[in-house]
Parts: structure tokens; sequence; C-alpha cells
């Protein structure tokens, strides 16, 4: 039997654990009002499709409940017209059609829930399911974004957070509109500069390679001096990329330099080595000509349409998106949209044509084919207008969206299966060509197709690239 004094040393000791649990309970309470108290961050959540996303508080001018949207014509499906907020036009566009969420066709006058954000200078109309609440937490509960946490692109995710017991993911909403952060402008500079830098140096190399071969062949009668003789090649070919770059917007880089040394030495033939600058447009309009892919802005050859034809891969999707930046005045869209039909009867194809001409962009959708272009592979694909002229098939037309849109800003397209981007990358910009090739990279899926003009050359990682005809095709 315990003694008095035992029992009372099992009871203190009962007691002191009974004060360590009430006091690890204490610090454990004011540790969460600790954190409670430290809020440094706010985003307004709202759901899509029966999952939990939030907003930086910072981005949203405000929350608004709207329907009545003007159409647009022309537009990407996403985008449901404009809206006059207070006297300010603003676009308004449907995240979840942007991140392809299915959803049921819309009442022209029925509500939906917004939120106002702001980007840059801008203001948008964004549409969710539904808006709930603002939450405030701390930014360090911020964990890095993973692709299990959502059905979206992982880049459009800035990260995920738990609060009040449920899971969010956080959108970065500067980069769903295509707004570059001073980092990665800096950090797409730097690659540029760098890019540049190594071509030179390869450039560099190669011509002393060639002036090495040249010396060290005997000759029995005298020449002009190689390194000379590439020295001035290089210099005139450095002028006239100037011009061409000053006249005519063509860049003359890695993409174009390949076809420009050729092009130079036939044209040296052709002026004389004397008369190789180009005076002004009519020069490098002929300087250019040879460098333009077959049947450019013109009604395409039924040589042509079979090559095309022939370098379009096996594709047994229902639906199929075609990407034709820089489609003029809609000759090639509509040539295009003829083989793809042939090629793919059973799919639903969609092909996003757009260009910086706004005129040639504006009429595309209004171009009625020639009489002589309606006699030839075209006639399966036509219908005769009530004044007896020959315009594409309705089947055709729907097929194409044309827009007014410059290619190296935000491209927001659904996954690509094709892109057919002839000789539109030589005129841009150094920077600019990144920009597109990286959509091109970005975009493309894995079993789809780049096709680009018969005499450029892009750098694209796991991509290879072969020659069918005189057409030039990327593919994984």
């Amino acid at each position: 039997m315990a003694t008095i004094q035992e029992r009372l040393n099992v009871l203190a000791g009962t007691t002191e654990i009974a004060e360590d649990s009430h006091a690890l309970t204490q610090e454990l309470l004011e540790e969460e009002k600790r954190k409670a108290s430290v809020i440094d961050y706010k985003m307004v959540t709202f759901s899509l499709a029966g999952k939990d996303y939030a907003i930086d508080i910072m981005k949203v001018k405000e929350i608004a409940k709207a329907g009545h949207f003007t159409y647009v014509p022309n537009t990407l499906p996403f985008v449901l017209g404009v809206y006059n907020l207070r006297g300010e036009i603003i676009s308004i566009i449907d995240l979840r059609k942007f991140f392809n969420i299915q959803v049921p066709d819309r009442e022209d006058n029925s509500l939906e829930n917004m939120l106002i954000v702001t980007v840059g200078e801008q203001t948008f109309g964004v549409v969710v399911d539904a808006i709930d609440k603002v939450v405030g937490i701390q930014k360090s509960t911020i964990q890095p974004p993973h692709p299990l946490f959502g059905d979206i692109n992982i880049k459009y995710i800035s990260g995920v957070v738990e609060a009040q017991h449920r899971l969010y993911i956080l959108l970065d909403i500067d980069k769903i509109f295509g707004v570059r952060t001073q980092e990665e402008e800096r950090k797409l500079e730097e690659d540029v500069k760098a890019q540049m830098l190594q071509r030179q140096t390869v450039a560099a190399q190669m011509a002393a390679e060639q002036v090495q071969v040249q010396t060290s062949k005997v000759k029995k009668t005298k020449a002009p001096d190689p390194a000379e003789t590439l020295k001035k090649e290089s210099v005139d070919l450095n002028f006239i990329a100037d011009s061409l770059q000053s006249i005519k917007k063509f860049t003359l880089n890695s993409v174009t330099e390949e076809w420009a040394r050729k092009r130079y030495v036939e044209w040296k033939n052709e002026r004389g080595e004397k008369q190789t600058q180009l005076q002004g447009p009519e020069d490098a309009d002929a300087f250019l000509k040879p460098f333009y892919s077959r049947c450019t802005g013109e009604w395409w050859t039924e040589a042509y349409a079979q090559e095309v034809y022939k370098v379009l891969p096996e594709n047994t999707a229902n639906n199929i998106v075609v990407w034709n930046p820089g489609c003029g005045k809609g000759f090639e869209s509509y040539s295009l949209a003829c083989i793809l039909k042939k090629r793919y009867p059973g799919a639903k194809i969609r092909i996003y044509a757009h260009d910086i001409d706004l005129l040639s962009v504006s009429n595309a959708p209004l171009l009625n084919i020639s009489d002589a272009a309606s006699t030839d592979w075209y006639q399966p694909y036509l219908t005769r207008t009530a004044s007896g002229e020959w315009t594409f098939a309705k089947e055709i037309k729907d097929m194409i969206m044309f827009e007014y849109h410059d290619c190296v800003h935000t491209n927001n397209l659904p996954p690509i299966d094709i892109v057919f981007a002839r000789d539109i990358i030589s005129f841009l910009p150094e920077q600019s060509q990144r920009t597109m090739i990286d959509d091109f990279e970005e975009k493309v899926k894995g079993n789809g197709l780049i096709i680009i003009g018969e005499n450029e050359n892009i750098s694209l990682s796991g991509w290879s690239k072969k020659t069918v005809g005189s057409i030039g095709v990327y593919s994984k």
C-alpha cells in the first residue's frame, strides 16, 4: 500500500504535467494569434469549375455583376466583347474559356460575375463562376506552384496557399495578360545580347577559317588577297543589312544569314562589285524578291498545294487548331483552309489568322477568288454569289478567324497543332523574333508541326527540321 508521501508525489507530478500542457496550449494559441495578426498579403478568392482560385487584391479594381456586352467581330473565343464601365470601355475576358473550361452557352442578357482588374495601364473585366471573399494571409505561407493543383498551364500560377481550411490556386494575372516583369525583360535582353555575341564569334571564326583555306592554296597567277576580299564582302553585307532593316524592316541574322550570303553573291554578279549597295526601296525590293516563299500574296498553284498536303501529319483529333500569323489579305489563309479540309475532312478546324495590316485583315473575310483560280483545285470549296462571282463556301469561311493582332504581344491561343508562319519572322526585330519562337515552343503540341519561310532557319530546343520539296517543316 502506497504511503502518504508517495501519493503526494504522484499528485504533484500530475499537476506539473497539467501545468505544462496548459502552458503549451497557451503558447500555441499565442502563436496562432501572432500569425493571424501578421497579414501582409490579401487576395480575392473565386471559383472556376468547382476549384478555388485567388488573385492579388492589388490587381482588383472592383467587383461587378454585368451583362449586355457589345460583341466585337473577329476576336478570340474567350473575348465576350466590350463593356461601358462608367464611361470607360473595357474588354471582357471569360477566364473559363481562356483556360479551356467547358461553359454552357450564355444568353445575351445574362449577368456574369466579374472581377475588374488592372494590368499595367489597362483595365479588363474577368468573368468567373463565382466570387467568394477577400482572404488575408502571410506572404511567407505561399508555396511554389505545382501542376497537380490546377488544370491550367503552370506558368499562369504564382503559387498555392492554404487558408481557412481551403487550398487556393494563386493566379499571376500579369502572366495571363502577357505582361513581363522588369527581371524578365532584363533576362530577355541579356539572352539576345549573348546570342548576338555568339553569332559574331562564330562568324569571325568562319571568316578566319575561310581566309586560312584561301591563303593555303598555291596559285600561279596573282590573285586578290583573300582576307581583304572576305573583309570587304562582310562590310558590304553589313551595309545591305542596315539598309534592309531601315527600308523594309528586314532583319539579317541567324534566321536569314544563310540565304543572305548566297543572295549577296548573286546580287554582286547582277549589279557588279561597285553597285552592290541598296539605294532605295526599289533596290531593297529587288534584293528581297527571291527571298519570299512560293505563292506568297497570291492563290496557290495545285503543285504547291500538294506539297503542303504531303507535309501535314496524321491527326485523328476532333479539333485541330492552326495559327497563321502574317495572314495578309487572306490568300494564304483560305488556301490553307482548303488543304486542311481535304487532309482532315472529319475534324473541326479553327485557323487563327493574324496580321497588323488593318485594311487587309478587315477586307479578308470578303475576299472573292479570281476566275482563273476558281477553275483550278479550289473548285470543290467554292460557291457562287448572287452576282455570279466565286467565293469560298461557308464551311471554309467558318474555319478562319481573321484578327487584327500584333503576334509578338500576348497570344492567348489554345494548344496549337500547326503553325503556318511563312516569311514573317524575318521582318521582326531580333527580340521580337525570340518572343515568337518562344511562343512556338510553348504552344505547339508534341505531335504538332511548324512551317516557316523557305529561306528561314530557326533554333528550337528538341525540334528537328526536314525539307519536303521547298517546304521546311519543324517537328519533335
